[in-house]
């Protein structure tokens, strides 16, 4: 089992390096491989390549410009998925503090199952904020952007860079968008920020395509190995079109991927007895699940588990890796208590957990994230000077 690294190796402490280099405090220490010392560029950029794992870069692909530059290796957070670790680059802090706890986060002030990012209800697509819930409420966090002495921006395609997660969480950083699965337009925005004055610049870029693909056709599949490779080509171009700006570039991830097979899919249809313990739907990620058990049922959930399950996850009381600082260190989010369930089920191996709802559409996924295997735990950290 892999854990965050909080005291000084995960991307919670990256982000601690970076807001000590702007002049800020941070609750956390900084990163032990990366000294704010270091980061003394009239330009930082912080290039997130969402799904690139250090185990992928080291295993699958050959000698590139990453791995030329390869400062490292660090941890992303717990659970580690987009929907805890995307927050924890925007606030500067994990799961402990901003409470965002995966792809599907139970919002006990609405009473509903959200898709957190997406700022709606499970199986709806209209916003939340379409019915009066200001975004601000549930995103309460300060935002990594106030908190850093710097001209900010961020760069995110059109899909998402004026959503109600991106306006939310952006501070006072500018926000800039480009046409999706455009690298061309990605790298021509970044550029555009860098160049924009002669000011100190803080710009946070992420690139969502290289996570679409491994969850489509897995970590080893040849689409996935192009993309890497296209993206790597366009870095290089990009490189060479903004030498004498005074720029470094931080490159890393939000988690790796784990390839599964339906072999290893648990599905709650075929498990009644387990299905019926629950008061909610499952919450979390395919990868690792929050439960929210029924007081009376809560012998039938655990002996269930224990009995069936145990080849598949581990089974924790939730409150128990609160205590245990899974999520983070400090005191916790009053929020956090709500939002992780009951019980926690971190999946084994390869395996998979789901559910589905009426009129709801999910399909398998033959990359997964969010559990605590070494290629989803460990990101790259990548500098380029």
């Amino acid at each position: 089992m892999y854990l965050p690294n909080y005291k000084d190796g995960s991307i919670v402490n990256l982000m601690s390096s970076i807001s000590r280099a702007f002049g800020a405090g941070a609750k956390y220490r900084p990163l032990k491989i990366l000294n704010p010392s270091e980061l003394k560029s009239k330009n930082i950029v912080l290039l997130v390549i969402d799904g690139l794992g250090y185990e992928y870069l080291m295993n699958y692909e050959k000698d590139n410009i990453l791995k030329q530059n390869l400062k490292g290796r660090i941890t992303s957070v717990f659970p580690a998925t987009t929907g805890a670790a995307i927050p924890t680059f925007l606030t500067g802090v994990p799961v402990q503090q901003h409470a965002i706890t995966g792809w599907f986060v139970y919002l006990k002030e609405l009473g509903l199952v959200s898709t957190i990012l997406h700022f709606t209800a499970r199986v709806k697509s209209q916003p939340l904020s379409k019915s009066g819930v200001k975004p601000k409420k549930i995103f309460t966090e300060k935002s990594f952007f106030d908190r850093i002495k710097a001209i900010s921006y961020i760069i995110h395609d059109k899909t998402i860079a004026y959503s109600d997660f991106t306006l939310a969480n952006k501070g006072k950083a500018r926000v800039l968008s480009f046409k999706p699965s455009s690298l061309n337009g990605f790298f021509m925005q970044i550029k555009k920020a860098i160049k924009s004055s002669n000011r100190r610049k803080y710009i946070y870029a992420y690139w969502p395509d290289f996570d679409t693909l491994c969850h489509s056709y897995g970590t080893k599949s040849i689409k996935t190995s192009r993309h890497f490779r296209a993206i790597n080509k366009k870095l290089q171009s990009f490189l060479k079109s903004i030498k004498g700006t005074d720029t470094t570039i931080i490159i890393t991830s939000d988690h790796g991927f784990i390839d599964s097979d339906k072999s290893k899919l648990i599905d709650l249809a075929k498990h009644p007895k387990l299905s019926d313990a629950m008061i909610i739907p499952l919450c979390g990620e395919r990868r690792l699940a929050y439960c929210y058990v029924c007081p009376s049922k809560t012998k039938q959930f655990e002996d269930y588990v224990r009995k069936n399950l145990k080849h598949a996850c581990y089974l924790y009381k939730s409150r128990d890796l609160i205590k245990k600082n899974y999520f983070g260190l400090f005191k916790p989010n009053k929020k956090l208590f709500d939002r992780v369930g009951d019980y926690v089920l971190i999946m084994k191996e390869n395996y998979v957990i789901m559910d589905s709802l009426l009129g709801e559409k999910r399909e398998f996924h033959i990359g997964n994230h969010g559990s605590v295997s070494k290629e989803e735990m460990h990101v790259p950290l990548v500098i380029i000077k």
